[in-house]
């Protein structure tokens, strides 16, 4: 960012207020995680199972990502 806002968005990302706690509280921030981005794994199977999986799904209210991870989770585990 260039301009007058720029520097000044730029000096309160870097400057903390006098009055700021430090201690336990910052450190309990810096444990809350955000969610990991979401990647796509692309398999090949043939188009008549696809339909058919993607049905069987959609009739027991389940998405085939639920069902994919969950069958690798417990063919491999977890990290």
């Amino acid at each position: 960012m260039s301009g007058k806002f720029g520097d000044l968005i730029g000096k309160a990302k870097i400057s903390k207020p006098e009055n700021q706690k430090t201690g336990k509280q910052e450190n309990q921030k810096e444990q809350i995680t955000e969610p990991e981005k979401m990647v796509n794994l692309c398999v090949k199977v043939p188009k008549s199972l696809r339909q058919h999986w993607a049905a069987e799904a959609k009739r027991q209210d389940i998405t085939m990502t639920e069902v994919i991870v969950e069958a690798l989770n417990q063919k491999f585990g977890k990290p």
